[in-house]
């Protein structure tokens, strides 16, 4: 492990995380992992989707290592309900699934992370590191296929359209779009309520997610 800080600048922040998985030796298990990264906390452990809902209300983590595959409200569930009503806390989905499928479904729902429990013990550092910086976390075995799928459908956007989504997730507001662009701010409106029709995504946030997936956008270390 590193002795790297999460933050770029400053005193040291702790990273506050909630682990949710329904197997008990399995908790223990990654909860002895992350002990031993500098700058993270354990806040809460859940042993199915009420109680990690129960512990994200409560606690407010800054990241939710999520299993899929939980008895009651199950963990694709229980992802879509962070993502609408705590969007400031962070999932990053830890399961035995490794397949396409599973990431796309993830990632779409709202996830910033999809990590294979197979995953050595580095890449769950990696994965922290990434996702508190904001970006978008896929382990290697699996998002080569869902960069190929998102890319396909960046493909269908008109090159106007590809313009606006990169300056969206690059955080320039209308008005500086507009500038860039030469085009008025309602032009730009139309645009970006264009894209999210095509892409079905309906706020800012999943779009900049879904530019980083896809490419569009290269957030620099």
């Amino acid at each position: 492990m590193t002795n790297e800080s999460f933050t770029q600048a400053g005193p040291p922040a702790t990273l506050r995380v909630a682990l949710a998985d329904d197997h008990a030796l399995v908790r223990a298990g990654i909860r002895a992992l992350l002990e031993k990264i500098p700058g993270v906390e354990v806040v809460a452990e859940a042993g199915d989707g009420v109680e990690a809902l129960k512990a994200i209300q409560e606690l407010s983590p800054d990241i939710v290592l999520l299993d899929i595959a939980m008895p009651g409200l199950g963990g694709l569930q229980v992802l879509k309900r962070v993502t609408a009503d705590y969007p400031e806390t962070k999932v990053v989905v830890l399961t035995v699934h490794e397949n396409q499928e599973y990431a796309d479904h993830a990632i779409e729902a709202g996830a910033w992370g999809f990590l294979p429990k197979s995953a050595a013990s580095t890449e769950l550092e990696l994965a922290l590191r990434t996702v508190s910086a904001g970006k978008v976390y896929l382990s290697p075995g699996i998002s080569p296929h869902v960069r190929s799928n998102s890319a396909a459908r960046a493909e269908e956007l008109t090159p106007r359209q590809r313009q606006v989504l990169t300056l969206i997730a690059n955080g320039r507001s209308t008005k500086d779009i507009a500038l860039a662009l030469s085009i008025s701010a309602k032009t730009v409106e139309t645009h970006r309520a264009q894209l999210m029709e095509r892409l079905q995504i309906f706020d800012i946030a999943s779009l900049v997610r879904y530019a980083i997936k896809t490419g569009l956008v290269k957030i620099e270390d």
